[in-house]
C-alpha cells in the first residue's frame, strides 16, 4: 500500500480525463479531506514524477494548475505547500453548500449555517492550545463551565444591560443541548403543555417531542410577529409549564420582537426559555437598540454556532445562580457539557476580537441576503425582508405546495426544507418555504433559477 503524498491521494488514475487533470483534483480532494494537511510540503517535481510514475510535464501542469487556482504557494528555493485558497478561507459561506450535501443534491439550502472565521479560529486554536497544559494535568472530564469563559459571558451580558454573575451561567455542548437540561429539569408536569412558537425552530422541536411534551402553539409572522394578547390568553387558559421563545431574528422567520412585547411578555407568570442564538447577527444600519428579554421568570440560552461554527459546539444557560446548582446535579448535565478545548477555544473566540469578526460576517450576510431578495422579486412570492438572522421564510403561493416544490426541487439537485417541519402541529405552513442566504451569491443564483423551473 502506497504510503506518504502518494497514499493520501488514493485511486485518483481510475478518475477520466488527462493524468494532469485527475492529479490536480487528487491533490484538491485530499486538502479538503485532511488526508493532505494545508501547509504540507509538496516532494520536488523530479522526485513526485518518479514516485508516481508519470513525466515531469504532466507534474507539471498539475502543479501549475492547482498554483493558480490558489491551492499551491510555491516560493523560490523552498519548493511548494498545499493550502487552502483565500476564496475559500475568506467566506461565510460553507464549502459543502457548492457542492451539496443532504442526500444526492447538488445544492443543498436545508441548513442555515455558516463558515468558520477560517483565520479568526486558527488563532483561536493556537492560543487556546498553549492555555491547554493547566487541563492536561487534571482529569479532562468535562464541566459545567470553565471559570474564564463563564467570567466571560457573564461580564458579556452585564455589558449589554444585563448585571450578570458568574455563577450564572452553565455552558453547555450547544443551545439544543441547553433546551434539552432546561427541558429535563423544568418540565415535571407531562400534563402541562409547553408553548412554542409556530413555525420555530425544528432541533427545539425534536427536543421537545423527545419527551412527549405536549404542544401548546402560538402564531408568529414575518410581516406582524408576535401577537402578545393571543399568547397572554393563551398562558392563562391553558396554563403552560413552559415558553420557548426566539425573540431575535426568529427562525425561520426572522421576525424581530419588540421593547414592549418583551416586557408583557417578562411579565407572564410562567418560565420563559428564550434563545438568544441569532441575537448578535442584526444586520440592521444602524444596530437595533431592543433590550433583552429578560425577567425573574426567563431562562436565557445562547450558542457560539450560528455567529461563529456550528462545528464548535459550545453553548450556555444565563439563569439565577440557584438555578444552576440544580442544573450542575442533574445527571444529564455531564453528557450535555463541551470538552475542556472546546471551552477553552470559544473563550478566545468570545473574547475581545469578537466584534472584529462580526462586523465582517454581517457585512457579508447582509449582501447575500439582499442579493436573495433581488432573485425573488417577481416570482409572486411573499416575504419580509429581516432585520437580521441567516433565512428568508417565503410564503408561495396557492400551488405548488412547499411539500410538493420541494420533491420537484430535488429532482433538479436542490435541497430544500419546507413549511410544515417548522410547524408544531407538523401539518400546517403547507405553503411556506425557508431558504437561508447563507451561501454565495453564485449559488443562490443558481438555487432560485432551479426553483423558478419547478414551478413553470
Amino acid at each position: 500500500m502506497e504510503t506518504g503524498f502518494a497514499g493520501a491521494l488514493g485511486a485518483w488514475r481510475a478518475r477520466k480525463g488527462p493524468l494532469a487533470h485527475a492529479l490536480s483534483a487528487a491533490v484538491r480532494e485530499a486538502v479538503i479531506d485532511g488526508r493532505l494537511p494545508a501547509g504540507s510540503r509538496l516532494p520536488s517535481e523530479r522526485e513526485l514524477a518518479r514516485t508516481l510514475g508519470l513525466s515531469r510535464g504532466t507534474v507539471v501542469s498539475a502543479l501549475t494548475r492547482l498554483r493558480d487556482d490558489g491551492w499551491l504557494h510555491t516560493r523560490h528555493g523552498s519548493g511548494s505547500v498545499v493550502r487552502l485558497p483565500v476564496r475559500l478561507t475568506e467566506r461565510t459561506t460553507p464549502w459543502s453548500l457548492d457542492r451539496g450535501g443532504a442526500g444526492e443534491a447538488d445544492l443543498d439550502l436545508t441548513l442555515a449555517v455558516t463558515a468558520a472565521p477560517h483565520d479568526a479560529y486558527l488563532a483561536a486554536l493556537d492560543r487556546a492550545a498553549g492555555r491547554s497544559p493547566s487541563l492536561l494535568v487534571d482529569s479532562g472530564v468535562a464541566t459545567a463551565g470553565l471559570p474564564r469563559l463563564c467570567a466571560l459571558l457573564a461580564e458579556r451580558y452585564t455589558r449589554t444591560g444585563l448585571p450578570t454573575r458568574p455563577e450564572q451561567i452553565l455552558v453547555t455542548s450547544g443551545a439544543q443541548a441547553a433546551l434539552t437540561l432546561l427541558v429535563e429539569h423544568l418540565h415535571t408536569d407531562r400534563g402541562r403543555p409547553v408553548a412554542v412558537e409556530s413555525p420555530t425552530y425544528p432541533g427545539a422541536l425534536a427536543v421537545l417531542r423527545g419527551r412527549r411534551a405536549r404542544l401548546l402553539p402560538v402564531p408568529v409572522s414575518a410581516a406582524d410577529g408576535w401577537d402578545t394578547e393571543h399568547l397572554t390568553a393563551a398562558v392563562r387558559r391553558r396554563n403552560p409549564q413552559l415558553l420557548y421563545l426566539i425573540p431575535d431574528f426568529h427562525n425561520p422567520t426572522g421576525a424581530h420582537m419588540s421593547a414592549a412585547a418583551r416586557a408583557e411578555i417578562a411579565r407572564l407568570p410562567v418560565p420563559v426559555i428564550v434563545d438568544e442564538t441569532m441575537r448578535d447577527l442584526d444586520l440592521r444600519q444602524p444596530a437595533g437598540t431592543e433590550p433583552r428579554l429578560a425577567g425573574p421568570h426567563v431562562i436565557q440560552i445562547g450558542s457560539a454556532s450560528k455567529i461563529l461554527w456550528s462545528g464548535l459546539r459550545v453553548g450556555w444557560i444565563r439563569t439565577t445562580a440557584a438555578l444552576v446548582r440544580q442544573l450542575r446535579r442533574n445527571p444529564l448535565q455531564p453528557p450535555l457539557s463541551p470538552p475542556p478545548l472546546e471551552q477553552l477555544i470559544a473563550a478566545e473566540l468570545l473574547g475581545d476580537g469578537l466584534e472584529e469578526v462580526l462586523i465582517d460576517r454581517r457585512t457579508r450576510l447582509r449582501a447575500q441576503r439582499d442579493h436573495l431578495a433581488g432573485l425573488l422579486d417577481g416570482t409572486g412570492w411573499t416575504y419580509t425582508i429581516p432585520g437580521g438572522g441567516l433565512s428568508l421564510w417565503l410564503r408561495l403561493g396557492a400551488t405548488p405546495t412547499a411539500a410538493e416544490l420541494a420533491v420537484r426541487a430535488a429532482r433538479r439537485g436542490l435541497a430544500l426544507t419546507p413549511g410544515p417541519f417548522f410547524a408544531a402541529d407538523r401539518a400546517t405552513l403547507a405553503h411556506h418555504l425557508r431558504l437561508p442566504f447563507t451561501a454565495t451569491p453564485d449559488v443562490l443564483t443558481r438555487a432560485v433559477r432551479l426553483l423558478r423551473d419547478c414551478c413553470d
